[in-house]
């Protein structure tokens, strides 16, 4: 085991690199699927993926991280320190559990620091039928004329628009009208695509690959930025099957102490959200019984992380910013989705070691 702040980094060159560090010391089998762009720095881009345990295991788990880009700094940790932690892989193969680590499922966001993918995708309302007539999001639309201003700081007029609506509407009116996902406005916040992303094809393929075999499937989906700063909110990521549903709360529960919200229900801190990125593994693993939940840590209060959402927007469509615009914009955003304290990183580590050890105590019921 490793000190827990070691397992964390500010780039996503060095969260790679210590990611694979981990897995070669495990001695652990590696694979790494090549983006087609650099990253910040000019280095290397890859989705990693790194298998714990017998390929043809029937119960398989999946921890994943960076679906959202910049969330990365703080799923990536997760990650290193569970390779590193020798008492969570004994409990692992003690379930005869094999896990599977995805790491920088979007790792041009990862190294960007962006949420989005290099498509200016968010790739969790990216999985969609793009083959029938996609959702509209009709709030997002009226809230589109004043989203990303021309200038930023945004000037007084749109400042007033935006208070306005919250003021009229609520705070959860705001989010949701952003958040939900749209597909009409390609340079605009979570834009779900009008086709499948590089990353939504590269991970279906490493889900056939993986989990072709398994009879049960779980998956922890690492993220940040909703709910109060450092607390793990463990978010059902599923089909709305009450078996499934009920299955989850009986693995991570903990009997209440632990609750499993569910955005079905209304009681997630989540919106209502279509296209989401668990739907594959039905498409890719029908034959396994699976069950997912997102984890989903809070940095900054919702207002505070969708301003620095739409600040990093901004720039990403007036790349003519002056630099220290940008630098401050891209440190807000970081801050956003990351804090970077020993406190908050403990607080990571120990909620999702807990939901590690669930995780495959569930399995194996």
């Amino acid at each position: 085991m490793i000190g827990i702040t070691d397992a964390f980094s500010t780039s996503y060159a060095r969260a790679r690199a210590r990611f694979l560090e981990a897995a070669a010391t495990a001695g652990l089998p590696m694979e790494s699927h090549a983006h087609p762009l650099k990253g910040r720095e000019g280095e290397d881009l890859a989705m990693d993926v790194v298998r714990d345990g017998p390929a043809d295991a029937d119960k398989l788990l999946i921890v994943s991280s960076a679906c959202h880009g910049v969330e990365g700094y703080c799923g990536s940790g997760v990650q290193v320190f569970a390779l590193r932690d020798d008492a969570w892989r004994e409990e692992a193969r003690t379930h005869g559990v094999t896990v599977l680590y995805i790491h920088a499922l979007n790792p041009y966001g990862f190294s960007h620091v962006r949420r989005t993918t290099h498509e200016n995708v968010d790739l969790n309302r990216n999985f969609q039928d793009f083959s029938r007539p996609l959702p509209v999001n009709e709030a997002y639309r009226e809230v589109e004329p004043f989203l990303l201003p021309p200038t930023w700081p945004p000037a007084a007029d749109n400042v007033a628009a935006v208070e306005q609506f919250i003021a009229t509407r609520g705070e959860a009116a705001w989010q949701a009208a952003i958040s939900q996902g749209q597909h009409e406005f390609a340079q605009g916040m979570f834009f779900g695509g009008t086709a499948p992303t590089w990353s939504n094809h590269t991970l279906r393929e490493v889900l056939r690959q993986h989990g072709r075999r398994a009879q049960r499937i779980g998956w922890i989906d690492l993220h940040t930025g909703l709910g109060p700063s450092g607390h793990g909110e463990r978010i059902y990521a599923g089909r709305d099957d009450p078996a499934a549903i009920a299955r989850a709360r009986q693995w991570w529960g903990a009997n209440g102490a632990t609750p499993i919200t569910s955005f079905y229900d209304g009681s997630s801190t989540s919106a209502f959200l279509t296209g989401l990125m668990w739907t594959a593994i039905y498409d890719e693993c029908p034959h396994a019984e699976y069950t997912g939940i997102a984890m989903e840590y809070g940095t900054l209060p919702i207002l505070d992380m969708l301003q620095a959402l739409r600040a990093e927007h901004w720039l990403n469509i007036h790349p003519e910013a002056p630099p220290a615009l940008a630098a401050h914009i891209k440190a807000q955003m970081l801050a956003a989705f990351y804090t970077d304290t020993d406190a908050w990183k403990g607080q990571i580590i120990a909620q999702a070691r807990q939901a590690l050890f669930q995780a495959v105590q569930g399995l194996d019921l």
